[in-house]
């Protein structure tokens, strides 16, 4: 399988700053990092009414949408489980 290049948004970059728990952060990070290899691990889920995923990382939530033809994952927001889909 291809190698897929993975990129942030920035506010979705500033949305894992603000967790405050450096280990929950370091754990969502790797998780974003592994999207690049494979963008539809076990336990991701399409959302419905848009062409989205997410991906669950304890109690927060990643959502990212996939360009197959130029292989690219791009990370959307990140977000406790409470909020992230408002």
């Amino acid at each position: 399988m291809a190698r897929y290049k993975v990129q942030i948004k920035p506010s979705a970059v500033r949305e894992i700053e603000t967790i405050a728990q450096i280990k929950q952060r370091r754990r969502i990070v790797a998780r974003i990092q592994a999207l690049a290899e494979d963008p539809r691990p076990r336990g991701c889920e399409k959302l419905s009414g848009v062409d989205r995923y997410r991906v669950r990382q304890g109690v927060y939530r990643i959502v990212y949408s996939i360009e197959d033809k130029d292989l690219i994952v791009y990370v959307v927001k990140v977000g406790h489980r409470g909020s992230v889909y408002r």
